[in-house]
């Protein structure tokens, strides 16, 4: 019975072995799975935090003239704000990447290896402990059974003995010899239960050893082992979470700029950057005049008129061929000033032209003149900074020879001096042509003037019958001619390339009368003359006018005899003469 309960307890200890063995292998695969987790969490931080930087880095400005236009809008700098803060919050991902990696990843794995060790050790002492139980059992067993023969072969040898000294026919000697046997084997018996009691006390006291002390402290420690795996796995697992809550600050802060950058967008800024950056400068054209058919008044050949073919031709047809100038459609072709406009637009956003940005209209020449003059002074503002730095350096190797040579310091302070004096030079040079278009641009006053001029003229031709003079513009409409003793002076400096009125298939030049002279005019500028309807001038030639500027912005003028055609108004300086005067008065 003894027997039958120790081996259900060693039984039951090997099964409670290998149940403790699944568990903690389990408990080890757990670990490793979430340490999987975390490490995949890791990579789809990184795979974010790129695409985000991509993303931010795809929509970033280019260096261009284009992109560095767009700057100056408020609402690209708030996107370009936000790009910036969007590049912060991908670098707030790469920190929980790398954050998960060394405190959880590389934490778990070298605790993984740890467990595996500590695990096997502890699994190696146990076997160790019940090999040993189960060894000192074996001998147990041995020297009981030992003792259990040695007992019946005893009590053989002493029935033989009895049996033997009973026996009247057995000699003396076989009597003594059978004694001498049965005592040999109560020796024998003797001592068999001697070893048997000593193995027995033996096992006892190993078999206690056992189940109270060597296999209560494995298992003791393999509970330690797991409870420290569990431990470590519920602080990893606050690691995981307070390794998103330590950067939520900074995204906070990303998310705010980028808030901050939104409500930094001003559309009314927005939409004054786009009027300032196409503001010509260019007057608008005169108004137009009425004409008053409904007078039955006899029209005579005004001294501006084209000729009395071309009036006849008009009046034969019926129609008027007023057009509002530039917003003139023809079925051949567009508007040359429109395309001409289209050129002043694109060289200004291109930012191409001359040094003296003559290509521009004069209101954009006039703000890129001004603007190279502050970085050329914010360079010489910088290179006196550097001699006076030099200055002090100088004068301290003066006074202490041994940090060094005082002359050492000249050759870079007379480069200096060159480059301020050739910077010094350059801001002369666009003060001049700065100075130049302030002085040639229209003033308000001139403006208001030049209305009041064109109110009288058209006010004078309503109400006179007798003296109305017609005169036909280039573009076909009918005006009245500007006193004569009002000298238009417009020094506007514009692009060179200036286009022409449009030229219908009747051009006026078609005309074969020669219209009479109306007054001089000085160029101003020279002027090209590529495109049909216009003649070039050089700058100081002295033209004769043959017609005056209707608002249109151009003015006809006359070489010789068979020179002429159209200028622009603002390349000239036009004075009338007193015959026109006289015509106007009589008017």
């Amino acid at each position: 019975m003894e027997k039958f309960e120790t081996l259900v307890k060693e039984q039951q200890l090997k099964d409670q072995f290998d149940n403790l063995e699944k568990h903690t292998q389990w408990g080890i695969e757990f670990t490793e799975k979430y340490t999987k987790f975390v490490k995949e969490r890791s990579e789809i931080e990184v795979s974010y935090a790129k695409q985000i930087r991509n993303l931010s880095k795809k929509y970033q400005p280019k260096k261009n003239s284009r992109e560095e236009e767009e700057s100056k809008y408020t609402v690209c700098r708030a996107f370009q704000q936000t790009l910036s803060e969007l590049n912060d919050y991908a670098g707030q991902h790469e920190l929980i990447s790398e954050n998960l990696t060394t405190q959880i990843i590389n934490e778990l794995s070298r605790f993984l290896q740890e467990l595996k060790s500590e695990r096997k050790a502890h699994f190696h002492e146990g076997r160790k402990a019940q090999q040993q139980i189960e060894s000192s059992w074996k001998q147990l067993e041995s020297s009981k059974k030992r003792f259990e023969r040695d007992c019946k072969e005893a009590e053989k040898a002493q029935q033989y003995f009895e049996k033997m000294d009973a026996d009247i026919n057995v000699t003396k000697a076989d009597v003594e010899k059978a004694r001498q046997h049965a005592q040999m084997r109560q020796q024998m018996m003797s001592d068999s239960k001697n070893e048997y009691s000593s193995y027995l006390q033996k096992f006892n006291q190993e078999q206690n050893d056992h189940y109270y002390t060597h296999i209560p402290s494995v298992f003791q420690k393999l509970q330690d082992m797991e409870e420290r795996r569990i431990e470590k796995l519920g602080v990893c697992m606050k690691t995981f979470a307070d390794v998103d809550r330590q950067v939520l600050p900074i995204v906070d802060k990303c998310l705010d700029g980028m808030v901050k950058a939104a409500e930094s967008v001003e559309p009314k800024t927005d939409s004054n950057q786009v009027v300032e950056s196409y503001k010509s400068g260019f007057e608008p054209p005169g108004d137009v005049e009425f004409e008053d058919y409904g007078q039955a008044m006899k029209r005579t050949v005004s001294e501006t008129s084209l000729s009395n073919s071309r009036e006849v031709k008009e009046k034969s047809t019926g129609k008027s061929k007023g057009k509002l100038w530039p917003f003139i459609k023809n079925k051949n072709k567009l508007s040359l000033k429109l395309i001409t406009l289209n050129s002043h637009v694109r060289n200004l956003i291109e930012g191409s032209g001359p040094e003296d940005f003559s290509h521009l209209p004069p209101e954009q020449r006039r703000k890129k003149l001004q603007g190279k003059i502050d970085d050329i002074n914010k360079d010489i503002q910088k290179e006196m900074d550097t001699r006076d730095g030099l200055l002090k350096m100088k004068d301290v190797y003066a006074k202490n020879p041994q940090m060094g040579d005082p002359a050492s310091v000249d050759p870079r302070l007379a480069e200096i001096g060159q480059t301020i004096e050739k910077l010094q030079s350059e801001v002369q040079k666009f003060e001049g042509w700065l100075a130049e278009v302030e002085e040639r641009m229209p003033s308000k006053s001139d403006s208001q003037r030049r209305s009041v001029i064109y109110e009288t003229q058209n006010s004078t031709t309503a109400v006179s019958n007798n003296c109305a003079q017609d005169r036909e513009s280039p573009d076909g409409s009918y005006t009245e001619e500007q006193n004569s003793e009002t000298q238009v002076k417009a020094s506007t400096n514009l692009n060179p390339t200036t286009s022409a009125p449009e030229n219908d298939d009747d051009d006026e030049f078609d005309d074969e009368e020669t219209l009479p002279t109306i007054g001089t005019c000085k160029a101003l500028y020279p002027f090209e003359g590529k495109n049909e309807g216009t003649i070039a001038i050089a700058e100081g030639e002295l033209l004769y006018v043959i017609e005056q500027d209707k608002g249109d912005g151009w003015t006809r003028v006359r070489r010789n005899e068979e020179e002429e055609g159209y200028v622009p108004t603002t390349y000239i300086e036009v004075f009338l003469e007193t015959n026109a005067k006289d015509s106007l008065k009589s008017a």
